[in-house]
């Protein structure tokens, strides 16, 4: 039931790329929101639950992945304004997110799937951000660098824990707890 839940940010993400070819805006944010409160729900659904497993993380970092990827695209193609004059702050987060995402699978053959704290409050500033791009007139810039700056401690601290763990493991809270436990 919970990896179903998670299952819906994978199947949404043809169709929010089809609604932004469409320019249908007014459907992709709807779609991109719900998309955004199931990330909200799944995790704590199995945990709650007590139906955690290995595959639901991975299935949730995907899920999680394009969700970001499909609001980073509907930012292009709907508010390329906004993108443009950011560019640098996002292009930081981008290399961070490639160089991160490159070490796991030269270390581990797979993505990263920690989902620490910084992880979890990254993600739900980004998804409170774009949703807030997308169904108001102009960017909060004040969330938008609150975001961005937590996003980049985020990368950073998994780039970090990438160097620090020899073996992938899913669920690590962050870099002061694995050092914690050494």
């Amino acid at each position: 039931m919970v990896n179903g839940i998670t299952w819906v940010r994978v199947i949404a993400f043809p169709f929010l790329v089809l609604l932004i070819y469409l320019d249908r805006q007014d459907i992709f944010k709807w779609l991109l929101g719900i998309c955004f409160f199931t990330d909200l729900i799944d995790g704590m659904l199995a945990r709650k639950l007590k139906v955690a497993s290995v595959f639901g993380t991975k299935l949730d970092s995907i899920g999680d992945d394009l969700t970001i990827l499909a609001g980073i695209l509907g930012v292009w193609f709907f508010k390329q304004d906004f993108l443009i004059e950011q560019r640098w702050t996002i292009g930081v987060m981008l290399v961070l997110f490639v160089l991160q995402t490159l070490l796991a699978f030269i270390r581990y053959g797979r993505i990263t799937s920690f989902h620490t704290f910084l992880a979890k409050l990254a993600a739900l500033l980004q998804g409170t951000f774009l949703l807030l791009l997308f169904f108001t007139q102009s960017p909060f810039y004040p969330l938008f660098y609150v975001a961005a700056i937590v996003t980049t401690l985020e990368l950073i601290e998994e780039i970090i824990l990438v160097m620090l763990l020899n073996e992938w493991r899913a669920n690590v809270r962050g870099v002061f707890w694995v050092l914690r436990n050494r």
